[in-house]
C-alpha cells in the first residue's frame, strides 16, 4: 500500500488508500502519523466515554471514541477531497445523517482531544483554529500530566470565549446539555 506522499497536499481519497493498521492525521493537507495512546490516555478517554455514554442514552445524539474519522469539509468540499481528516479522542455527533464510511463527514457537537507533548501544539493550535472556525460548539483538551481541562465554547460572534478550566477536584458542566455535569474526580483517579 502507499504511504503519505508530503510533495502535495493530502486528502481523505488518498487516506482512504493507506495501511489500516498505521493511525494518521491530515491537518490542511499535511500527514500526522499518530502514536499508540499511553494508559493514562486510555483511562482517561475510556471513563469520559463511559459518563457521557450513560447520559446519552435515550438522547439523540450520539458518542464515538477513535479511531473514527472525523472529516471536516471547506465550503463546497467533497468528502473525498477534504483535507482535514482527524481522529479525535472523543467526539459527540447531533446529527446522525452526516455519518459515513469509517466516521463524519461534518461539524459535530463537541470534540475532546486527550493532549500529549508530541501532540500539544496540533491539538492547541492548528485543530483549535479549524474546529473554531467550522463552528464546533465545545472543544474540550485534557492534560492528563496536569491533571486539569481548558474547555472552549462557541460564543455568539462564532469564537471560542476565554477557556474554563478544570481540576481534578472538579464537575465539568457540558453547554450543550444544561442538566449534565461531567465529575472529573474518576476521570483523573490513578493516573
Amino acid at each position: 500500500m502507499p504511504i503519505p506522499r508530503l510533495d502535495r497536499k493530502c486528502t481523505y481519497a488518498d487516506y482512504l488508500t493507506w495501511p489500516e493498521d498505521e493511525r494518521w492525521e491530515i491537518i490542511d493537507g499535511v500527514p500526522y502519523m499518530q502514536a499508540a495512546p499511553t494508559w493514562q490516555h486510555q483511562s482517561i478517554s475510556g471513563e469520559l466515554y463511559r459518563q457521557i455514554a450513560n447520559y446519552l442514552v435515550d438522547n439523540p445524539c450520539s458518542i464515538f471514541t477513535s479511531p473514527f474519522d472525523l472529516r471536516l469539509p471547506d465550503a463546497n468540499e467533497d468528502d473525498e477531497e477534504t483535507t482535514f481528516v482527524v481522529q479525535p479522542d472523543i467526539v459527540i455527533v447531533c446529527d446522525k445523517t452526516k455519518l459515513r464510511k469509517t466516521g463524519y463527514f461534518g461539524v459535530p457537537a463537541i470534540i475532546i482531544e486527550i493532549s500529549s507533548p508530541s501532540t500539544t501544539r496540533r491539538d492547541r493550535v492548528l485543530k483549535f483554529n479549524k474546529y473554531e472556525k467550522a463552528g464546533v460548539k465545545e472543544y474540550w483538551i485534557v492534560e492528563p500530566e496536569g491533571k486539569y481541562i481548558s474547555v472552549f465554547t462557541l460564543q455568539e460572534n462564532k469564537r471560542y470565549g476565554r477557556p474554563e478550566a478544570y481540576t481534578d477536584e472538579d464537575t465539568v458542566p457540558v453547554s450543550i446539555f444544561p442538566d449534565f455535569v461531567v465529575d472529573l474526580k474518576p476521570v483523573f483517579q490513578g493516573i
